[in-house]
């Protein structure tokens, strides 16, 4: 009943609402209505890609295999991921970042800053890395939520994880750089073509892609445009819809800590084991430990360390930092236990992602396709094209780095024909494929799981969100290619 009140509310035109927070509302009241949860969604898409590949010539038995074949392809990815939101998590509730996250919540004094101020912190995190973007922003949104009344918690939730929809393949871990920047991590035959381009060098170096400038104005344009929209997008007092009245409670984020703490701290126990337990010790030791590897891991790397960054190391350092934040090993288990809940939804629906991955990339869908947008394009048209096409295919491929393996090679062969700069091609796909997170829900998992939220109650925001960046994308990519050099 209180839902529904809501959406008829939602739909309403009241005063004080900016044309997009209508538009953004509007949006709402049809995915709370229409669309699925998360789970529905990738059931859906499923059936949508066989359908596709139908349409495209593909027999029906050849689907069906390359959907078996690929449903397990990301088991690997599946674990990685879950671990860097458990370890995210862990990081983002320790005593000292919760401590840091309550003094931000502080800073937004109105429900319209609050949200904009959200969005940035997402994108800023999230340049930096993706993964602990994703926890941090939801815990701080969260914080914010049970500080300021009176904020649309929807809103907060949708620009908590605006920072996977803008910025973050831009950033310091974004997947496509850094897998074109090191021999280890591209494909042969993606070297090859490369190559073919650049008088035998088979890499991209980072200062080629994401740090050049045309790449950071892009990333700023973005950034800014994202932000003045997030301030518009909230609605008025009258039509926000806060946590209280979703039914989700707000604890405060220092109580619950601190109470942690003393429970943590308090008895000693009478067995060793108990003692070693709370004792700070074997964090200690492991700490040195896993500082002494990750010393010699990216030392060990020739030229630039960044190239040895992956998820594995990513996974570690959140693990070996949360351990260290938390102090007493306790307290790390405790946290642990508290976030695998974040994963359960990347644990289920990842491999249904992994079949829809199959149908596209041990198919001939996706080369026909990209052939396709290949043949009506020019040196002009083909950075935007590739935007587009790298925006559609992430939502249903909603993995930068497995998506970037598909792409690659009919990208920078085009490019080579084209006489268009590699490393800006590279930049263009991380523009696109990160736009496409905002119109699926595959990320926003770990997000929606921390506040609680259902992707549909977001998902109209995302939207809007996306018809105001995403034209701003086209353009940035089709002016800024005219000033970078073909190799």
């Amino acid at each position: 009943m209180v839902g529904d009140v809501h959406t008829e509310r939602d739909a309403e035109v009241l005063e004080g609402d900016t044309w997009l927070a209508r538009v953004a509302l509007r949006f709402t009241a049809f995915t709370e209505r229409w669309l699925p949860d998360a789970f529905g969604f990738v059931l859906v898409g499923t059936f949508l890609i066989f359908a596709l590949g139908l349409a495209t010539g593909e027999s029906p038995t050849t689907l069906v295999d390359a959907w078996g074949e690929g449903f397990w392809s990301l088991i690997q990815f599946t674990l990685q991921m879950a671990m860097i939101i458990i370890g995210g998590y862990a990081v983002a509730v320790s005593a000292p970042v919760a401590r840091l996250i309550a003094r931000m919540a502080q800073i937004p004094k109105s429900p319209r800053a609050a949200i904009a101020f959200t969005a940035a912190v997402a994108m800023i995190s999230s340049y930096l890395n993706w993964a602990f973007s994703l926890i941090f922003t939801a815990i701080l949104a969260k914080e914010i939520a049970r500080v300021v009344r009176g904020v649309d918690y929807r809103a907060l939730g949708a620009m908590a994880f605006l920072g996977l929809g803008t910025v973050w393949a831009q950033g310091l871990s974004g997947s496509a750089a850094l897998q074109v920047a090191s021999p280890a991590s591209s494909p042969e035959a993606v070297q090859e073509i490369i190559a073919e381009g650049r008088s035998g060098e088979g890499i991209i170096p980072l200062t080629e892609t994401i740090f050049t400038w045309q790449s950071v104005l892009a990333t700023f344009v973005v950034f800014v445009v994202a932000v003045v929209m997030a301030w518009f997008l909230a609605p008025s007092p009258a039509r926000a819809k806060t946590a209280q009245e979703m039914g989700i409670e707000l604890r405060p984020l220092l109580a619950e800590k601190d109470g942690k703490k003393d429970a943590a701290s308090g008895s000693t126990g009478s067995r060793p084991g108990d003692w070693l337990e709370r004792s700070p010790l074997l964090t200690v030791l492991v700490g040195v430990l896993g500082l002494w590897y990750l010393v010699r891991h990216f030392t060990s790397v020739e030229g630039n360390p960044v190239a040895a960054i992956d998820l594995n190391t990513v996974n570690l350092v959140l693990i070996l930092l949360a351990l260290c934040l938390h102090w007493r090993p306790i307290r790390m288990v405790e946290a642990v236990r508290r976030g695998t809940p974040a994963a359960s939804g990347v644990l289920l629906q990842f491999p249904f992602y992994g079949g829809i991955f199959g149908m596209i990339a041990f198919t001939g869908l996706s080369k026909q396709i990209a052939g396709w947008m290949v043949s009506v394009s020019n040196e002009l048209l083909f950075p935007p094209l590739i935007a587009v096409y790298s925006a559609v295919l992430g939502v249903f491929v909603p993995s930068g780095g497995s998506k970037w393996v598909i792409e690659a090679p009919y990208v920078m062969e085009a490019a080579n024909q084209l006489h268009i700069n590699q490393g800006w091609m590279v930049v263009v796909y991380d523009l696109g494929e990160a736009s496409a997170n905002l119109l699926q829900p595959f990320w926003m998992l770990p997000t929606l799981a921390v506040l609680g939220l259902k992707a549909r109650d977001i998902m109209g925001y995302t939207f809007a969100m996306f018809l105001a960046c995403f034209p701003v994308v086209l353009i940035v990519v089709t002016v800024l290619a005219q000033t970078l050099p073909f190799p």
